[in-house]
Formats: structure tokens, C-alpha cells, sequence
């Protein structure tokens, strides 16, 4: 497997350093565990709408090249996730041999097949604002999914390789 679009080694260690704190919190921010409302700043919008559930005239609230305030919290934690995620998923192993970019490829295509058998779940059984939710959460599920089945092989195969010595 061609190695030259993974990040050196190093990166991997600085993405773990990162994903912990930004899964943490995240999970506060879900659990509404986080009073993040210091954290407020005013942003450039490509896309601002101001979605009201009891107002059918939508149009009138979409705004173009705006500026906007709005939380920041969830935006910050989201970025961090994806970067330290993308660092921790795409790094080269100390040993990047021929088994590893096999194993590599066989979790990514795992953790798609297994992203969107979940997203087809979600589409049958679940409606309203439940499933914008769970479309949040599917923008994160690919990664997790990939960097939890990667691991979870390369840490079993080093302890049958130690078992066996």
C-alpha cells in the first residue's frame, strides 16, 4: 500500500493527546453536563438559518455572508474530534509493513459498511428530531468505529504474537 498520504508517526500520539479530553467533552456537551455559555463569539456565516418550527415563512431567515453569534462550544469540540481522530486513524504505525496497510484497509471498509448499516437503521426506525441527532452523531461514527476496530486487532494480534514467544 502506498504509505505517502498518512501523517508521520508522531501524530498519532498528539491525536490521542486530543481525542480523550475532545470525547470527553463532547459527552458533557451532550449530557448538558457543560455550562459553556461564556463561550459565545461572533462568526463569519457562508449559510446562516434560523430554523423556527412554528414559523412556515423559513426563507425570510436565511441569511448569506453574515456574521452570527452562536456557541461555540459545540464547533470547537467537534474540530478538535475530527482533527485528533483524522491524526489518530491516518498516522503510520511504528512498523507500517504489508499487513498493517491491509488491516488498515479492511477497518476502514468495516467501519463504512458497519456506519451505514446503522444510518439505514436510523432511517427505518427513527423520526422527528430524534433522527438530526443521530445524523450529528453519523458524522463521527465512520472514525470511531474505524480507529475502535483497527486498534482492537492490532492490540489482539500483538498479544497472541507475545503468547506464542
Amino acid at each position: 500500500m502506498n504509505t505517502h498520504l498518512l501523517l508521520p508517526n508522531r501524530f498519532k500520539r498528539i491525536g490521542w493527546f486530543l481525542l480523550i479530553p475532545a470525547t470527553i467533552a463532547g459527552i458533557f456537551l451532550i449530557s448538558g453536563g457543560f455550562d459553556v455559555s461564556w463561550l459565545h463569539l461572533k462568526v463569519f456565516s457562508i449559510f446562516n438559518d434560523d430554523i423556527s418550527l412554528f414559523n412556515s415563512d423559513i426563507a425570510s431567515k436565511s441569511k448569506y455572508f453574515v456574521w452570527t453569534d452562536v456557541d461555540f462550544a459545540n464547533t470547537l469540540v467537534g474540530i478538535v474530534f475530527i482533527i485528533s481522530a483524522l491524526m489518530v486513524a491516518f498516522s503510520k504505525e511504528k512498523k507500517e509493513d504489508e499487513y498493517i496497510a491491509n488491516l488498515r484497509l479492511s477497518s476502514l471498509l468495516w467501519s463504512v459498511w458497519v456506519n451505514y448499516l446503522l444510518l439505514l437503521f436510523a432511517f427505518l426506525f427513527i423520526y422527528g428530531t430524534a433522527f438530526l441527532n443521530v445524523m450529528i452523531y453519523n458524522m463521527f461514527t465512520i472514525l470511531i468505529i474505524f480507529i475502535a476496530r483497527f486498534n482492537f486487532i492490532l492490540y489482539r494480534n500483538s498479544k497472541m504474537a507475545t503468547d506464542e514467544k
